[in-house]
């Protein structure tokens, strides 16, 4: 009886071990049969939708459209195989900075030839207008420019831009920069710092302001993704990342290192000391102009960085590549100090006795 039920166990074991064998094979030969066939879908889907076709496809490519939208117009365009498909390639090459247009394409064009066409701008038409953002500007100037170029009064502009409702539709459409941190008590104007410089070109005879703003935040958004593991590793918030670069920036001159800037700034606040950056003094009190003065540094904001430590509030104005990568990747230094001397070269110092000497140098005396 003791043996016959070893040999029953022996049995049943073996009987196990081949359900389990038979099992497994199975499922490794569903998991390389669904991969195979997963694979040779996407093979075929990246390939042009008719190789030999000479049909022209006129495809027009809204401002701010979303490379969701683009790649379902393509699709149902006939010009790509697969919607999908097509998105998450352009996100696995890290592809951006699509252009709106009018676009003349055919079902030959290869996904890779499409998005090539899309980032170079290959359209039919001259745009109508362009819009220059320089480095630096604040938003109340971002306003002007807006009100020259679409013909409206400056302060229904600059007004719209800080437009609760029209603010709160932007955080909708670009949740992973504008963030709840524009909302913030003391914040100023919630999208300062936010609109990045460049040279905007637009194809239409009067965009909506939306249409306006949308591509500024295309192009923040294409440029902050680009930093964004940095950003992370640092651990900052985009909206930190965007205040630190705009206080490079406005400290910066022509001449200035800005990764030196940006290690006094980081270095002042490892010590637990106020920055005392002259340009968040003038922001906080709305004003432009070349010297600060004594009282100046008196207002009573949380802007003024002589008064309050740390970052202020928000951005003071749009920062550009330089800066934003100066906040970064900023120098290793002991700084705590510098000034820029009136031919713009910035002395830098790591005691305020050395600072005072190059001050009575190249300030005071002139």
């Amino acid at each position: 009886m003791f043996f016959e039920k070893i040999a029953e166990r022996r049995n049943e074991a073996k009987t196990i071990r081949k359900i389990v064998g038979m099992t497994i094979l199975v499922l490794a030969v569903l998991i390389v049969a669904v991969s195979l066939t997963s694979y040779f879908y996407i093979k075929s889907s990246l390939k042009p939708v008719d190789a030999d076709s000479k049909k022209e496809i006129v495809v027009d490519i809204p401002i701010g459209s979303s490379v969701t939208y683009i790649a379902q117009t393509l699709q149902d365009n006939g010009l790509v195989k697969n919607a999908r498909v097509f998105k998450y390639y352009v996100k696995f090459k890290n592809e951006s900075e699509f252009m709106a247009g009018e676009y003349h394409m055919n079902p030959s064009m290869t996904i890779q030839e499409i998005i090539d066409s899309l980032k170079t701008g290959k359209i039919m038409q001259e745009p109508i207008f362009t819009m220059t953002i320089p480095e630096g500007r604040q938003l109340d100037e971002i306003a002007a420019v807006i009100a020259d170029k679409t013909k409206q009064p400056k302060d229904k502009v600059f007004k719209s831009l800080n437009d609760e409702k029209f603010i709160q539709s932007l955080m909708d459409k670009y949740p992973t920069i504008l963030t709840t941190e524009v909302w913030a008590k003391d914040i100023k104007y919630p999208l300062e710092g936010y609109l990045f410089p460049a040279t905007y070109a637009f194809y239409k005879e009067s965009p909506s302001l939306e249409e306006i703003v949308s591509v500024m935040l295309d192009k923040t958004q294409s440029v902050v993704d680009k930093y964004r593991q940095d950003i992370e590793r640092e651990d900052l918030t985009v909206h930190q990342f965007l205040t630190m670069s705009s206080l490079i920036e406005e400290e910066a001159t022509e001449k200035a290192d800005r990764d030196k800037i940006a290690s006094v700034f980081y270095n002042r606040i490892k010590e637990d000391m106020p920055l005392q950056t002259d340009p968040t003094v003038l922001y906080a009190q709305g004003k432009h102009k070349e010297r600060v003065t004594y009282k100046d540094l008196e207002v009573d904001s949380p802007y003024n960085t002589y008064k309050n430590k740390g970052l202020t509030p928000g951005p003071i104005s749009n920062a550009g590549t330089m800066s934003m990568e100066a906040a970064l990747h900023p120098a290793k230094t002991d700084y705590l100090y510098f000034l820029a001397a009136g031919d713009g070269t910035v002395y830098f110092s790591s005691t305020l006795e050395e600072h005072n000497s190059l001050k009575a140098k190249y300030i005071t005396n002139k």
